[in-house]
């Protein structure tokens, strides 16, 4: 057994340690595609091309959302309609009161807790609110193709 850690001991010394989140902002690819972090996209592209590649992202995405949240309302309204009728049927005893009072338990807790956003939440929405700001042309693309992916 002694060499069985011996070995372990040799093979976590194999493995380098990388720093992913380092990696991530030295090549962050939006930083090739639109330009550095300081300036807007209008620099690099002309305004027809902003309102192309906004609107085809914004298209994807919301088609992407139209189809994921329609997948997702069936299975949440099919899972809730299965346990009513099991319930109905005698197969599964639920205990109402019991979820009532762990509802509100859980919705005081998210009240008491709403305002403390973690520190990465407040600066992924600071950096987003920037580039939309600077970038106000693909961000408008952006929306009209949503809302265009919504609706097909």
């Amino acid at each position: 057994m002694a060499d069985h850690g011996e070995d372990a001991e040799s093979e976590d010394e194999l493995y380098e340690v990388v720093d992913i989140a380092g990696y991530a902002r030295r090549h962050q690819w939006w930083s090739r595609v639109f330009g550095s972090n300081t300036g807007p996209i209008a620099e690099k592209y002309s305004v027809t091309t902003q309102i192309m590649m906004g609107g085809a992202a914004g298209w994807c995405a919301g088609y992407l959302f139209q189809r994921v949240g329609k997948i997702a309302a069936t299975a949440v309204g099919g899972g809730f309609l299965l346990l009513q009728i099991a319930n109905h049927s005698g197969y599964v005893q639920v205990d109402w009161k019991k979820v009532e009072k762990d509802v509100n338990k859980a919705k005081k807790h998210l009240k008491k807790n709403a305002n403390k956003a973690t520190p990465e939440l407040s600066s992924f929405i600071e950096e987003s609110t920037d580039f939309v700001k600077r970038n106000i042309v693909v961000s408008g693309g952006f929306v009209g193709g949503f809302l265009l992916g919504l609706a097909s």
